[in-house]
């Protein structure tokens, strides 16, 4: 049998107002009440109710996590700075992995309002009118995490993705590269876009055609070691290329290694994101320091404001990115 908060009142020989209070962390108990109340829960081993605690507060102090690929170190890193944000304002958690598939995303949205979660964090890749539409008629507040919406309607935290691209090419450029190649990510998300449209900049800007150096991968290792393989078809080859994720770099770079072409002295890589795999690899990759941690941890506190009404100065968060330059290209 479940211990109630009734079973705990009359073992300590209290009103189950008083049992509440003491639950529910009010001080209008005195010192030896509480004690005593304590020391019922203990002998009893009663737990709250979350769920008829929510029902009576209308909270249920619970926030949906959906993210697109839970075995990614990228995706993980930014959970992780959900979850400390989250337990710093007593809030829970449910984490959910969507594989970003749009049908997916929108039935996790769905399935998760409908265990009353108190607010949503999203993290995707295109954000669809299906997905506005969902985010529009949602009754509690939702927060992107590196994820675009064009449309500036939803609360958002991102860095700046087209100018931390043309920072990554030009570093290229810089050490007398004029054929830069770019391995793209899904063409048709924001966030992809922005980066090879920073790329294409950075290319113009010193003069050079970009288009016939950019081929497509999907994030992943071995879409990066395919992308190699395309790239050494090319009657031009490059001697640089820049990466649009780290785990895809590596890729690239046993690629090259497997095939006899040394990084960086033949092929300079430079990835992005600055995930721990960045200093795993040999050599260590150059990369974008996007901050994935600290977007996760502003998310979860820019939703906190929304869910307890907080005045909120700025809804799309932009945090400053950096360059980081390893071994896999070339030290000036």
């Amino acid at each position: 049998m479940n211990v109630t908060i009734y079973d705990v009142a009359r073992e300590a020989n209290v009103s189950m107002a008083t049992v509440s209070r003491v639950v529910n962390g009010n001080p209008n108990v005195k010192p030896a009440t509480r004690k005593k109340v304590h020391d019922a829960i203990e002998r009893l081993g009663y737990r709250p109710n979350a769920v008829a605690r929510g029902l009576a507060s209308k909270k249920t102090t619970t926030v949906g996590v959906i993210i697109p690929d839970i075995s990614s170190i990228f995706f993980a890193e930014l959970a992780r700075g959900i979850e400390d944000i989250a337990t710093m304002y007593n809030y829970n958690i449910i984490l959910s992995n969507s594989d970003q598939n749009k049908d997916k995303e929108i039935h996790l949205i769905n399935a998760m309002l409908g265990k009353q979660v108190d607010g949503l964090v999203f993290m995707g890749g295109k954000i669809t009118d299906d997905h506005i539409r969902e985010f529009k008629t949602a009754s509690v507040p939702i927060a992107l995490a590196a994820t675009v919406d064009e449309s500036g309607e939803t609360p958002s935290v991102n860095i700046n993705y087209e100018q931390a691209a043309y920072d990554a090419t030009e570093l290229l450029l810089s050490h007398n590269n004029e054929k830069v190649a770019f391995v793209s990510g899904p063409e048709d998300t924001v966030v992809n876009t922005q980066k090879l449209e920073g790329y294409k900049r950075a290319m113009k800007d010193q003069g050079h055609n970009p288009d016939q150096w950019i081929v497509t991968g999907d994030y992943s290792y071995d879409s990066g070691i395919e992308a190699f393989e395309q790239l050494m078809e090319m009657e031009d080859k490059p001697s640089a290329v820049f990466v649009s994720a780290d785990e895809m770099a590596l890729g690239v770079i046993h690629g090259a290694q497997d095939n006899g072409v040394r990084v960086p002295e033949d092929l300079e890589v430079f990835g992005f994101d600055n995930t721990r795999l960045a200093t795993m690899v040999r050599p260590t990759l150059s990369t974008v320091v996007q901050p994935m941690y600290d977007i996760g941890a502003v998310a979860m506190r820019l939703l906190t404001k929304f869910m307890n009404k907080e005045e909120v100065e700025d809804q799309s968060v932009i945090l400053p990115h950096r360059i980081i330059e390893r071994n896999s290209t070339q030290q000036k």
